[in-house]
């Protein structure tokens, strides 16, 4: 039988990311049994056949449940899909979250999709924070997004759905192999999976502790809206350091990004946000190019606060002071 973790969700005001497919109906019905309070969102893509009757099956399964049912029909993309489609996604569950006071979000990533994740990454150039990439537990800005399921394996999930005959749609989609993912799910995670997922899964277990010792390497010293100050105990944990600070602010760096943060020491990253090194702090802080006051930049000046990060404190009204007592 399927257990969840359920400390960190059972007296908060969740929201699960549903699609009437296999994942995300196993973690609605083991929410239920557990007795945990949620609601649910579904995004209808309109893309098969099937989009209209899974939103049906959305709504009939709320209202059997007595939970609320969040849908929203999304516009056709016709370039970049899989990023695209993503990004209305969490632009969707993001304003629930605002307009509802929801404190968590839930989704039913599982262990196959971690192994996709991490050969995707692979390819691509990662390091192990990067590789890890899905986490049980991730802070955003305005919510904590919870991942229960990411221990079990998909092909658990099913037997659990057969076993206690949930209802759950297949996604015929997923076996189009022009998405990127859908082609590493195919060629290469689930061939390992089937053969080597108990390993597999202890491997992802020692590569989270080997995760939660480089995050030991820096610390937190001051938050103020969306100004980060992070002590560096290691330059070498500075990419990972940013990543998880951007994520938590809303934004993914691309592998690119990181090796940017991983050589410079001021720079801005998508035309959104500066990140500066100071000796043994790092800075984050919204760009912005705006006129300051000759009084304010030499308290800055005299404060150490690196140039790009001066006129986000000044918008903010933040004293450059208050910055350098938390060191």
């Amino acid at each position: 039988m399927l257990k969840l973790d359920i400390e960190n969700i059972k007296n908060k005001k969740n929201l699960l990311a549903f699609s009437s497919g296999v994942d995300s109906s196993a973690l609605f019905f083991l929410l239920l049994e557990h007795k945990v309070p949620f609601d649910i969102a579904l995004v209808n893509y309109g893309t098969r056949d099937n989009s209209d009757r899974e939103e049906s099956h959305a709504k009939a399964l709320a209202k059997q449940y007595d939970l609320t049912c969040h849908t929203i029909k999304a516009p056709s993309f016709t370039t970049h899909f899989e990023q695209n489609a993503r990004n209305f996604r969490y632009n969707f569950f993001e304003k629930l979250i605002k307009e509802h006071h929801y404190e968590i979000l839930l989704t039913a990533h599982q262990l196959n999709d971690q192994l996709e994740w991490l050969l995707m990454r692979l390819t691509k150039g990662a390091g192990v924070s990067e590789l890890i990439g899905l986490e049980e537990l991730s802070q955003r800005k305005n919510y904590t997004l919870v991942r229960p399921l990411i221990e079990y394996s998909k092909d658990e999930l099913l037997t659990y759905l057969e076993q206690n005959d949930h209802p759950y749609f297949i996604d015929e989609s997923n076996s189009d192999e022009k998405y990127e993912r859908n082609l590493f799910r195919k060629q290469f995670s689930d061939p390992l999976m089937s053969e080597y997922k108990e390993g597999i899964r202890r491997s992802f277990k020692y590569l989270r502790q080997d995760t939660k010792q480089i995050e030991a390497n820096f610390e937190r010293i001051y938050t103020q809206k969306e100004l980060r100050v992070i002590k560096l105990h290691t330059l070498a944990a500075k990419v990972k350091a940013a990543d998880l600070a951007l994520k938590e602010l809303g934004y993914l760096l691309s592998a690119s990004q990181r090796q940017e943060i991983q050589k410079g020491t001021s720079l801005v990253i998508g035309g959104l946000w500066s990140i500066e090194t100071e000796g043994d702090l790092l800075y984050i802080a919204p760009y912005l190019t705006i006129d300051m006051p000759k009084k304010f930049k030499e308290l800055c000046r005299t404060n150490t606060i690196p140039n790009k990060i001066r006129p986000y404190i000044f918008q903010e009204n933040i004293d450059p002071k208050l910055l350098i007592t938390h060191y």
